[in-house]
């Protein structure tokens, strides 16, 4: 019979689309021959609590409930909500729980649940955030959130790390011993990046993802104004794919700076495919994230033959995955070295093709996928 993998997380895939929801999402689908699958998080979807697609069941413990506040940040209210109705897993058949360590708080009912039945409990971390950022993201009161994290991370039997980057940071900051921790990278399925056509639409630069502060897509605007100053790059196209809680001032600010003809906002788009489409007919895919615990979409644009440009930032794991004029370039966090990256990655997209494939075929699924298994049984 087989073994009933249980994977708590309260935005699921494909309902809410990110790199962490997409991972756990594509760690269901291939383990699926061997486990039976259940996922539990909010209810995304019409009808019954519980149903079942693609051998996979999901189970809706809580409402949906908006992840962000009116202030853009990320909800605690929601968190501790859904942090209670994790609860409802001590009634549950399972044979191991692998609980996503963000947003914490379901980490403690998931542990209860574990302990009654005799079973292991595994998270899946894909950042630290620590002392300082808590403070820097909600002041004083991020004391709190961070004590919270740190007692989180105490309670797993094992915390699989999505990059070494994260691996010294829950050492480092959580203190959790080395010999807790196991690497496991986010992959991608690489025979399906080989089969994606590239788009009519066509652009020098293209960033997709969530449009959060953290992004620093205005970073990235404000570059695109300074590169115009040069004749060569005046007609610039830079498409920005996604939505978010910055997308309003992003907008905004790309009015205020006159890039209109420049810069062309996609909003969300539903279909995956048609993303990779948008990143394979682009020059250079940009991350000016200062926050990635991997930065699958690195991987993924590398897959396509697109090369990336990230920021060079303690916090973003994403720097780690590049080799500077291989696949791709880091640039400090500022402008006008973001700029002038920008434009040698342009110059020089064509010819890092075929290398930035290379690159990414060591995060191909049927080779990560085998090092699940172990942490699994």
């Amino acid at each position: 019979m087989a073994k009933k993998l249980a994977l708590v997380y309260d935005a699921i895939y494909p309902y809410i689309k990110g790199g962490g929801e997409k991972r756990f999402y594509e760690v269901a689908k291939k383990l699926a021959k061997d486990y039976e699958i259940h996922f539990y998080g909010m209810k995304l979807w019409k009808g019954e609590d519980v149903i079942q697609k693609n051998g996979i069941y999901y189970h809706g413990i809580c409402k949906n409930i908006p992840l962000y506040t009116d202030e853009k940040k990320r909800s605690i209210s929601q968190a501790i909500r859904f942090g209670f109705s994790s609860f409802k897993l001590i009634k549950e058949d399972f044979d191991v729980i692998d609980c996503c360590g963000f947003p914490y708080f379901s980490l403690f009912p998931a542990k209860i649940a574990c302990l009654i039945k005799g079973k292991p409990l595994i998270t899946t971390w894909h950042e630290v955030w620590g002392k300082e950022y808590w403070k820097e993201y909600i002041g004083w009161k991020g004391v709190f959130g961070y004590w919270v994290e740190k007692m989180a991370s105490k309670l797993p039997n094992k915390i699989i790390a999505v990059s070494s980057h994260t691996s010294q940071r829950l050492q480092k900051i959580l203190k959790v011993p080395k010999e807790k921790i196991m690497i496991i990278p986010n992959g991608i399925e690489l025979k399906d990046f080989n089969k994606i056509k590239p788009s009519k639409e066509k652009s020098d630069i293209i960033y997709t993802g969530r449009l959060l502060k953290n992004k620093n897509i205005d970073l990235l605007i404000r570059s695109i104004n300074r590169i115009i100053k040069d004749k060569k790059y005046k007609s610039i196209k830079c498409m920005i794919v996604g939505d978010g809680p910055e997308k309003e001032n992003l907008i905004n600010l790309t009015k205020q700076l006159k890039l209109e003809k420049n810069i062309k906002f996609k909003g969300f788009i539903e279909k995956h495919k048609r993303v990779l489409s948008l990143i394979k007919s682009s020059k250079v895919f940009i991350l000016p994230s200062t926050r990635e615990g991997f930065g699958i979409v690195v991987i993924e644009a590398n897959a396509l033959g697109t090369p990336v440009i990230t920021i060079n930032h303690p916090e973003n794991a994403s720097s780690s995955l590049i080799k500077k004029g291989v696949n791709g370039y880091i640039s400090e966090f500022n402008e006008n070295d973001l700029s002038k990256k920008i434009k040698i990655a342009i110059d020089n997209s064509y010819k890092m093709g075929n290398k930035c494939i290379d690159m990414a075929k060591t995060y191909d699924w049927n080779n990560v996928i085998k090092k699940f298994e172990g942490v699994y049984r």
